[in-house]
């Protein structure tokens, strides 16, 4: 889940909170008792939208054995965790895997000599990686030009929170811990407002890897595709990489990006919550 994500379930659990608090003048009769029952439904509900894509379709699709036809010859797995072919009785698994930079590392938090040693060693390192992978794999990289207006308004608000997040800190004499770590978030996107003040263009980008095995049967397909997948994680845990397997609505879309990429930053963005 993003940001904006958390802030809108916090939000609405925030609300329903309100709502149980006003349940009093409801008396305690029949009326109440429909109250609660509505209550506690919205509750579930907001959780359960809000986990659907990850945890909660891919579980009922797996339990009821439902997959899903992407494309002609192809389906989605009823775990929702991969895109399968068959082709004269071979069966092709391919799965992806989140490649995001983490967005908390910038220029302005480290050392330049740090910078320069990372650029000297990371052909190396890639060089290194590659040549333990004995099987095909794909980084896809997506980006994406933004509206300067709407970024910097974005971050100013979010420089906004941050510091009303600091007052009451200070005000509630939180330990040095919390206020360094809101004071290191400030840091970064008063960082970023700098970077744009001076001419900066703004870039999205999207990263992800892409991998595909092959097996005499679905479950023979798929044990491989697991295999490669830890594999790929395990080798790409040494660069500074967000690693996380996707599943759900994000696996259909990327499965789609083969074929089509998204015409806009916002179609993009809309389609991937968790890759802001």
């Amino acid at each position: 889940m993003d940001e904006e994500g958390a802030i809108f379930l916090i939000f609405s659990l925030m609300l329903m909170l309100i709502a149980f608090s006003m349940l009093s003048s409801f008396g305690k009769g029949f009326y109440s008792i429909i109250a609660v029952l509505i209550l506690v439904f919205g509750v579930v509900m907001i959780l359960a939208l809000n986990w659907a894509d990850s945890i909660i379709i891919p579980g009922i699709t797996s339990m009821l054995g439902i997959t899903f036809q992407p494309a002609n010859n192809y389906y989605i797995t009823k775990k929702q965790d991969a895109v399968v072919k068959n082709v004269s009785g071979l069966f092709y698994a391919t799965g992806y895997i989140t490649a995001n930079i983490f967005g908390y590392l910038f220029k302005e938090e480290s050392a330049p000599e740090e910078d320069e040693e990372r650029l000297i060693l990371a052909p190396e390192s890639y060089e290194r990686l590659v040549m333990n992978i004995d099987f095909p794999y794909k980084f896809h990289v997506i980006s994406s030009g933004m509206d300067i207006q709407t970024v910097r308004d974005e971050l100013e608000g979010k420089r906004s929170y941050q510091e009303f997040e600091m007052s009451r800190a200070l005000q509630g004499n939180a330990n040095e811990v919390t206020i360094t770590d809101i004071q290191r978030k400030m840091n970064v996107v008063q960082a970023k407002i700098d970077r744009i003040s001076k001419g900066e263009k703004p870039i999205a980008t999207l990263m992800y890897i892409e991998t595909t095995a092959i097996g005499v049967s679905e479950k023979a397909a798929f044990d491989a595709l697991e295999e490669q997948v830890k594999r790929l994680q395990v080798s790409f845990s040494a660069f500074d990489l967000e690693l996380r397997r996707i599943v759900g609505r994000e696996l259909y879309t990327l499965f789609q990006f083969n074929f089509a990429l998204p015409v806009s930053f916002a179609e993009e963005a809309s389609q991937f919550n968790q890759q802001s």
